[in-house]
C-alpha cells in the first residue's frame, strides 16, 4: 500500500520526501484548495521545485484541487489545472464534475483522483466518475467501517485510498456548512473551514471561553487542554450529560487497522495534516512507515505510537470499527 503524506509548505515536502513518503499531495496558494491558509501551500514555481525534488527521489506529487469553483471565476480552477500539469505533477486530486471534464478533456494523461470532498461512498458512484472521467483512483469518505471498505473495493474498477491519521471529519465530506455559516467563508468554496481569523478564546473567572465567528464552541476549566474550536467538535450539557455530539477532539489513528484495510483491498494510506508542522510530518511518516515495515514482516503493530502527535493526546479508530451510541 502506498502511503500518501501532507505537505502544507515546500519545507515540508522535501521533509516528508525524506522521511520516506511514496506521494505527497499539496495545494496552490488560493482557494482552489481545502486548506487555503495564510502561510501554506504552494506558489507555481515551488510546485515545479517540489516536483523535482520529490521525483529525483522516486517520490510522486499529487495536486489537491478540492474545492467547487464560483460561479464566474472558473479561470482561477482552470489555471490551477493548467500549472499543475506545467510542474509536472503526477495527478489531479478533484471533486468538482465540471473540473473534472475539463482536466480530463485537456489534460487525459495525467492521473485523475477523485477527492474525498466528493464524498463517492459507493460502487455506483465511483464506476460514474471512473466511466465519464477515467478516474484511476478514488478517496473514501471517513465514515465507513473496513467491511464496507472491502465491500467497494470488490465492486470496484478503480484504486482506493482511505485516511489513516490525522483530523477525523465526520461529515459528509464536500456538503459541510457549518463552518460557512459561523463565518461567512466556505471549506467548500473558499477552502478554509473555521479559519483563525474568526478563532477567539477569553479567560472568564478562570475558566477558557473558545469561540469561532461569535458562537461559544467550548468552555475549559483550569489545567484542561483547550482545543481549537471547530463547529462540529462543539460540546454541549443537557440534562443527562455532557460530551461531545458530533465529533470529539480527538485524532484518526488506524496504524492497528493496517492488516485489515490490506486485505480489504485498499491501495494507497493518507495521512492528513497540511497545516501541520515539520516535526509532524517526519514522525507520522516515519512511523507508518515503520507499522507497513511491521505488517509485511509479520510482527505486531505497536498501538499508540502517535499519541503525542494526536489532538487532545489521544485517538480514536473512527468509524472503521463503529461502535456508536
Amino acid at each position: 500500500m502506498e502511503l500518501i503524506c501532507p505537505a502544507g509548505t515546500p519545507a515540508s515536502l522535501r521533509t516528508a520526501v525524506d522521511a520516506g513518503a511514496d506521494a505527497i499531495y499539496c495545494g496552490f496558494r488560493n482557494e482552489t484548495n481545502a486548506r487555503n491558509f495564510p502561510g501554506l501551500n504552494f506558489s507555481p514555481e515551488e510546485l515545479a521545485e517540489g516536483v523535482h525534488y520529490a521525483h529525483a527521489r522516486g517520490t510522486k506529487v499529487l495536486v489537491a484541487i478540492n474545492t467547487f469553483p464560483r460561479a464566474g471565476a472558473l479561470e482561477l480552477w482552470h489555471k490551477a489545472v493548467e500549472d499543475a500539469v506545467a510542474a509536472g505533477a503526477d495527478a489531479f486530486i478533484l471533486c468538482d464534475i465540471g473540473l473534472m471534464a475539463y482536466a480530463a478533456e485537456r489534460y487525459p494523461g495525467t492521473r485523475l483522483h477523485v477527492s474525498v470532498q466528493a464524498a463517492a461512498a459507493n460502487p455506483d458512484a465511483i464506476r460514474f466518475y471512473v466511466e465519464r472521467f477515467n478516474a484511476k483512483r478514488v478517496v473514501l469518505p471517513r465514515v465507513l467501517s473496513v467491511p464496507e471498505i472491502a465491500a467497494i473495493t470488490r465492486a470496484s474498477v478503480c484504486e482506493v485510498e482511505v485516511f489513516v491519521f490525522g483530523g477525523l471529519c465526520v461529515m459528509a465530506e464536500g456538503r459541510c456548512s457549518l463552518s460557512s455559516y459561523a463565518t461567512g467563508l466556505s471549506p467548500n468554496m473558499n477552502g478554509v473551514c473555521s479559519p483563525a481569523s474568526h478563532v477567539s478564546y477569553e479567560n472568564a473567572g478562570g475558566t477558557v471561553v473558545s469561540r469561532l465567528g461569535g458562537f461559544t464552541i467550548n468552555k475549559f476549566g483550569s489545567g484542561e487542554s483547550a482545543a481549537y474550536p471547530t463547529l462540529c467538535k462543539g460540546r454541549f450539557r443537557t440534562e443527562l450529560s455532557t460530551g461531545y455530539i458530533f465529533e470529539d477532539p480527538v485524532s484518526l489513528d488506524a496504524a492497528t487497522l493496517l492488516p485489515g484495510l490490506r486485505d480489504a483491498g485498499v491501495t494507497a494510506l493518507k495521512i492528513e495534516g497540511r497545516q501541520r508542522s515539520r516535526a509532524y510530518i517526519e514522525n507520522v511518516v516515519r512511523s507508518f512507515r515503520e507499522a507497513l515495515s511491521a505488517m509485511e514482516q509479520g510482527r505486531a503493530i505497536p498501538a499508540g505510537m502517535l499519541l503525542s502527535m494526536s489532538e487532545g493526546q489521544s485517538n480514536t479508530l473512527g468509524a472503521y470499527r463503529k461502535t456508536w451510541r
